[in-house]
């Protein structure tokens, strides 16, 4: 199966403990909102003279140091400290730049899936957040071993907190993209002839011209499958190339060779069907690909700021 198949629906999740316990607790409802009452107004009394008293002003709170921000949502530079903590226990080896680059990236993309959810309505409320807190304690084993995760990755609890809520939040509306994909697509069923020199190929294809089999030849190159490719949509493979000759090919029809990363193709179409219901596989790739999709199209209009000093 591809990178982009294996693809999974909690990609836009932080890596770690957080992203599984977000995982095994998935909200079904919007939470209510909390709104906090207006002060009650003065009453009017009579105007008293007092001593003018000097008082020194109050220091205005600091706001803590921010690695990005995207859409509503500040991505702390603790929180982006604590997700590359993370990303390097999973490696287990020191993260290269572009690895560091992903951790971001993937924050960002999580902010814009949770300023969408609370759009739609949804928002994590407080006691949605002590649920997940509660599984992720029963899973560590007590509360001091929750603790000892903060401490080993750097997150305080208002920190956690804050992440927890806007991935709860991005996973609903991760979810809810994925559920709009139809279970069932156009697909065709092929079978293929993979060769890795050229000349191959040429010769191979000089063969099926002079009217050889393609079955024989295929069982030939690849004897345990005969090249049988099963049934896919559109947007699984990852050569759209070869997707696009397969579309375009009649029945039992071969396809000009195909060159790719992966080596020189032959085609042949053997069924279509034009609303097959989707393998788990392929239904994934394409709630995946959705995703993406709808990431790379919001990135492109999303007040977007990255402040990594």
């Amino acid at each position: 199966m591809s990178k982009r198949t294996q693809f999974t629906i909690a990609v836009i999740l932080s890596g770690g403990l957080l992203a599984m316990v977000v995982a095994g607790c998935r909200p079904d409802r919007p939470a209510a909102a909390t709104l906090t009452p207006p002060l009650p107004g003065s009453t009017p009394t009579q105007s008293v003279t007092t001593p003018s008293l000097e008082v020194s002003p109050t220091p205005a709170p600091t706001s803590p140091p921010l690695a990005a921000r995207a859409a509503r949502y500040p991505i702390s530079l603790a929180e982006y400290e604590a997700e590359l903590a993370m990303a390097q226990a999973a490696r287990g080896t020191e993260l290269a730049p572009q690895d560091a680059e992903t951790v971001l990236q993937d924050l960002i993309d999580q902010a814009l899936l949770a300023e969408a959810a609370v759009k739609q309505g949804f928002t994590a409320d407080d006691a949605l957040i002590e649920e997940h807190i509660a599984r992720m304690v029963e899973q560590l084993g007590s509360e001091q071993a929750l603790q000892d995760w903060y401490i080993g990755f750097k997150y305080d609890d208002q920190t956690f907190r804050l992440a927890l809520r806007r991935s709860i939040q991005a996973a609903w509306m991760r979810d809810r993209i994925a559920a709009q994909v139809p279970t069932t697509a156009e697909q065709v069923h092929v079978r293929q002839i993979l060769l890795y020199e050229a000349d191959q190929a040429n010769e191979v294809y000089r063969l099926l011209e002079s009217g050889n089999s393609f079955r024989n030849l295929a069982l030939q190159y690849d004897p345990v499958t005969g090249g049988d490719l099963g049934w896919f949509p559109r947007g699984y493979l990852p050569h759209p190339q070869i997707e696009e000759a397969a579309f375009n090919l009649d029945l039992e029809a071969y396809s000009p060779i195909i060159e790719t990363p992966a080596g020189f193709h032959i085609l042949q179409l053997l069924e279509r069907d034009s609303a097959r219901a989707l393998a788990p596989d392929a239904l994934l790739a394409l709630q995946a690909k959705a995703v993406a999709d709808w990431l790379a199209q919001n990135r492109q209009t999303a007040e977007i700021e990255v402040l990594l000093p």
